[in-house]
């Protein structure tokens, strides 16, 4: 990292999304400030923290929600950043040309400039989460962001349960695994399942940090959204965001309600922990062509 101090206060936007995109923004926006005065350094927002969750039906009419990279939630959030003296990580659904639309996580400095972007690569297509009706996968690969808090392995919901994914921005030096996210229950599902889908979304982000030995953040939504389209599919957004340290361990975890999660983060743990850990070492790269296949008959 770049700073001097080895702790980093980072700050995890756990809200609820509306009908009104504008009051969402707005929300976002209070929490960065409130989390800036309570010393955050980092504020991470949740998966398209501007909108209701929209992929539950294939509706050409919501891709009038898009907007540019440099839109107003980007000129919003820059300027919040600038004024806090933070870093932000906030989420757009992007248009970038007629037709051609992508789910973008945006990176701003404190500076207010904006630092990098990232175009979620695995897009799912499930009942209720019909996400590549609108988003085409990013082209980016997968590139940490450089920031004056050091690099940044930024990443998206969907993503979160590819481990090449995460090692990919672990072997290009991402110091922090970022996730934001947008998963919920089904409510139909009962409730040992719905137990059992969470864990199993901490467990597999937990094991990133702990097979790359980094740190990792996920940030989750909440709240109850109805299928404004077709009425079939609600959802119930199950929150629990959590911060967990580079062998897997919990620094912070949210309820399932509106909150703002704090954790420190110490910087030079990473480097110990490689040392005693040292799994990037032993790798057998020379054996592991066959990753590179869909499936092995």
């Amino acid at each position: 990292m770049n700073e001097s101090t080895e702790a980093m206060r980072v700050a995890l936007v756990q809200h609820a999304m509306g009908p009104v995109p504008e009051q969402n923004l707005a929300t976002s926006l209070d929490a960065i400030a409130e989390a800036a005065d309570h010393g955050a350094q980092l504020v991470i927002l949740p998966e398209l923290h501007v909108t209701e969750y929209f992929c539950k039906a294939q509706d050409p009419a919501l891709f009038d929600l898009a907007e540019p990279l440099n839109g107003p939630t980007c000129s919003a959030l820059a300027e919040c950043a600038r004024e806090c003296r933070v870093v932000v990580v906030g989420s757009i659904f992007e248009h970038r040309a007629p037709g051609l639309a992508h789910n973008t996580a945006i990176v701003l400095d404190r500076d207010g400039q904006m630092a990098g972007y990232y175009r979620k690569m695995h897009i799912p297509d499930d009942p209720g989460y019909y996400e590549k009706y609108y988003f085409t996968p990013g082209d980016q690969g997968f590139e940490p962001i450089d920031t004056s808090l050091g690099r940044l392995g930024v990443l998206v919901c969907w993503d979160q349960w590819f481990p090449e994914a995460a090692r990919l921005m672990a072997l290009a030096g991402a110091e922090l695994l970022i996730y934001p996210t947008a998963i919920a229950y089904d409510p139909n599902d009962p409730a040992d399942e719905q137990s059992r889908q969470l864990d199993a979304w901490q467990i597999i982000q937990r094991a990133h940090a702990v097979a790359n030995g980094i740190p990792v953040a996920a940030c989750n939504r909440v709240g109850h959204e109805p299928d404004r389209t077709s009425g079939q599919y609600p959802a119930e957004f199950w929150g629990h965001s959590f911060v967990c340290g580079p062998q897997g361990e919990l620094l912070a975890e949210a309820s399932d309600g509106a909150e703002i999660l704090y954790a420190e983060i110490d910087r030079s743990r990473s480097e110990r922990i490689r040392r005693v850990w040292p799994y990037l070492r032993d790798r057998r790269t020379d054996a592991y062509q066959g990753l590179l296949s869909r499936y092995r008959d």
